[in-house]
């Protein structure tokens, strides 16, 4: 699969797994790159029209220490907050689902099948969202918040970060 195979048409990233080439924390961003790919989507959203590459570059850069590794919600923070003013980070599920509920667009980090991951989102309708890089058969899909904390948020702490 080629990293053309992981971009929707209208230019999301909606599947990790087709970044081969692309290293994230000194490992294959195929494993790991979730975050940079969350951040650039909610970018894009924004009209910010970010260099996906750039993106994950100046992520790598803002870890402490060149390990293996998921994006550290520290690192998840300040790259938000330098990009995207006035960014909104809600925790726990029923009040992340509340705040996703109202948002325009924003990034859930939860754990995904045990393993903690970042999933980026964007509202299509009155109660539907589309959502980018959620699992396997989920790289681009539609439904209401609901049903994505129902399906999704199943254990573990959730935080949302909102526009």
């Amino acid at each position: 699969m080629g990293v053309e195979k992981g971009f929707t048409a209208d230019g999301y990233i909606a599947d990790q797994d087709a970044l081969e080439g692309q290293r994230y924390r000194s490992i294959p961003a195929v494993i790991n790159g979730c975050g940079p790919v969350a951040a650039y989507n909610l970018r894009r959203f924004l009209a910010q029209q970010p260099d996906w590459r750039e993106v994950f570059a100046e992520m790598d850069g803002m870890h402490r220490v060149c390990l293996p590794g998921p994006t550290l919600m520290s690192v998840m923070r300040e790259y938000l907050n330098r990009h995207i003013p006035g960014l909104r980070e809600t925790a726990g599920r029923e009040a992340a689902l509340a705040a996703a509920r109202e948002s325009r667009a924003g990034i859930f980090r939860y754990r995904e099948k045990h393993e903690p991951h970042f999933v980026s989102f964007l509202r299509t309708g009155e109660d539907e969202f589309r959502f980018f890089n959620v699992d396997d058969g989920l790289e681009d899909c539609r439904m209401s918040m609901e049903t994505f904390g129902r399906e999704h948020l199943t254990g573990g702490m959730v935080i949302v970060f909102t526009v």
